[in-house]
């Protein structure tokens, strides 16, 4: 997909990425129609995911993203947890239209709905979580883009990119590349330096930890040492008289003992 040429080679950051965040670790299973995918199978039964494949697809979906002409045509769907935060950024850097959470089914279909929508593009997380607009797209002729894993179904998919769609790490990942390289073929980005949006927003937040960290008390800060200024001379500070205490400590235990 890139043609021999090296701007559009896979670079190396990009794959200690990858790698960091186990994109290339697939699942114990392998459907038949992800085979080509795949790089091997190791030893627990794990397959694992082909990078360069994997990178051809992004370079692909990339280029089906930017040939629509407007981008709130592009429908992004996760209903998995670990994409919707991902999909929301994608959808603020690219301009498409999220739809983070449950999918209303008919939102294809029925003209009725309030939310009835009729996207040029869409892409889903999970196509077996994100089952029912894929089925949805078939019947209106909607091109799909999915990433998958490889025990995914590719029934009605169009254009899968294969890579881990199951940690939270490798999902927010592979939506920030993919936006990267929108905004790249878009000339909205440079090639020649890094993506000034980290790739830090697009994982999942637990709310739980948010929240926590939203009330948690801020922490107490010591006071630096200050020296005092004047401190008094040892040569005309008197030491302390203790001449009177002890005799009259003598003097009481004497009485108690003879009289």
């Amino acid at each position: 997909m890139s043609g021999g040429t090296d701007r559009l080679a896979l670079q190396q950051d990009d794959v200690m990425k990858m790698l960091a965040a186990k994109t290339h670790m697939g699942s114990v299973y392998c459907d038949f129609q992800m085979e080509q995918y795949v790089f091997r199978r190791k030893k627990d039964g794990v397959y694992l995911v082909n990078l360069k494949k994997t990178w051809e697809k992004v370079l692909l979906a990339a280029r089906a993203i930017v040939a629509v002409q407007n981008p709130a045509d592009i429908c992004v769907i996760s209903a998995k947890p670990y994409g919707q935060r991902a999909v929301l950024k994608f959808a603020k850097a690219t301009g498409a239209t999220p739809v983070a959470g449950r999918f209303t089914p008919g939102s294809f279909t029925n003209q009725i709905q309030k939310a009835f929508r009729e996207p040029r593009l869409i892409l889903v997380t999970d196509p077996r979580i994100d089952h029912q607009p894929v089925t949805e797209a078939s019947y209106v002729n909607i091109p799909v883009i999915a990433f998958a894993n490889t025990d995914s179904p590719l029934r009605y998919v169009d254009i899968a990119i294969p890579c881990n769609n199951k940690t939270k790490e490798s999902i927010g990942l592979m939506w920030w590349m993919l936006a990267r390289e929108v905004q790249r073929l878009k000339g909205q980005a440079s090639r020649d330096k890094p993506w000034d949006v980290m790739v830090d927003l697009f994982f999942y937040r637990d709310p739980d930890e948010v929240e926590k960290e939203d009330v948690a008390p801020p922490e107490k800060r010591e006071e630096p040492y200050q020296p005092q200024e004047n401190w008094p001379d040892a040569g005309t500070t008197a030491p302390p008289d203790v001449t009177d205490v002890t005799s009259t400590f003598w003097s009481n235990w004497l009485q108690a003992v003879l009289f």
